[in-house]
């Protein structure tokens, strides 16, 4: 039975990568700072036997030998995500990324480790091709827009990850998401989904960055969750890169008056210029569609869900947490008024 270690475990796509992985019976190890994650993601894991969560940052190396000795395959989702703390964090970005990855290669070329490393569809940039393939070339804005670190960052992630694997033959893949989504998704950091949904549900304008003809594509997190579970079972997957996404396309302003259909809101839609959601001179993608030809090769994986329930999944998760959250507050405050009645 493989024991696998999951930087990055308190976050969306971690929590529900160890949650299919404890379900098939796995022993499963998670590290995270709790930077970007949150341990509410992970609270219904923690009576298994078989999870064991440790808070520290990747970067530690002490910790990493520890946790990297105990397994045979590592799946690095550790990092600084989300649009809006990259350009507001862009020293962040780039130290976490950066040398987060080169820690979980060292210590896992340490005791042979099998890694698979997440990257991201913002290595693509502003390339013209259509549908994004693995192999083709990208085009980057210029380093003095630090909405480009991420992808730049990622880029050497993989840089190194492949020259790890050709010059020590470390057995590393490499996965490039596109837009994963779903319930536990925070939409803090510039996550359209989740943040369209609760502006909805909240009554509040419905806020769209940019024209809205922007087109993307997004894939339920458990379609991304058994690619990865199977690409780490997948021998024949080491020293390649990977699209993991879904080819439905829709653009930013249709979601938008998806989401309002779906939660009945009474929400105005609005626009608001990039510049004045980040900074002047953002520039953004007006398709990032990805081919998955080669990943379909390999492991026979294609998505299976379509958007429609994606947004119902999200609507519903908010709900049920909107209501858990007031009875909290309802809660504590009764206990706050007990105590002042008492003294």
């Amino acid at each position: 039975m493989h024991k696998y270690l999951v930087t990055g475990g308190a976050g969306f796509v971690g929590s529900h990568l160890i949650e299919a992985l404890l379900g098939q019976g796995k022993e499963v190890y998670a590290i995270d700072d709790l930077s970007t994650g949150s341990l509410e993601n992970i609270a219904h894991l923690n009576g298994n036997p078989r999870f064991h969560f440790v808070r520290a940052d990747i970067r530690d190396s002490i910790v990493m030998d520890r946790l990297c000795s105990k397994v045979e395959v590592i799946v690095h989702l550790a990092a600084a995500v989300g649009v809006m703390l990259i350009v507001e964090h862009p020293v962040h970005t780039i130290e976490t990324n950066v040398g987060g990855t080169e820690a979980v290669l060292k210590s896992a070329l340490r005791y042979n480790c099998r890694v698979l490393i997440a990257s991201t569809s913002e290595v693509y940039g502003k390339g013209y091709q259509r549908p994004f393939y693995e192999e083709d070339d990208v085009l980057l804005g210029a380093t003095s827009k630090s909405r480009w670190a991420y992808a730049g960052s990622k880029m050497v992630d993989e840089f190194l990850s492949l020259a790890y694997h050709r010059e020590y033959n470390l057995d590393v893949s490499i996965f490039r998401l596109f837009n994963t989504v779903g319930p536990r998704q925070s939409g803090q950091y510039g996550m359209v989904i989740p943040r369209l949904i609760r502006q909805a549900l909240a009554g509040s304008p419905i806020t769209v960055f940019g024209n809205g003809e922007q087109r993307r594509c997004f894939c339920d997190v458990r379609d991304v969750v058994e690619a990865i579970i199977k690409l780490s079972n997948t021998p024949g997957a080491s020293g390649q890169v990977f699209n993991i996404g879904n080819t439905e396309e829709i653009s930013i302003g249709q979601l938008a008056e998806e989401i309002k259909g779906i939660t009945s809101s009474a929400s105005p839609i609005t626009y608001e210029d990039y510049e004045h959601v980040y900074a002047p001179g953002f520039e953004d993608m007006e398709r990032r569609v990805p081919d998955i030809s080669r990943i379909s090769s390999i492991i026979d994986w294609k998505p299976t869900r379509r958007l429609k329930g994606i947004l119902y999944d999200v609507r519903d998760f908010e709900i049920a947490q909107k209501k858990i959250n007031t009875e909290k507050l309802q809660k504590e405050t009764a206990g706050i008024g007990r105590q002042k009645t008492a003294s």
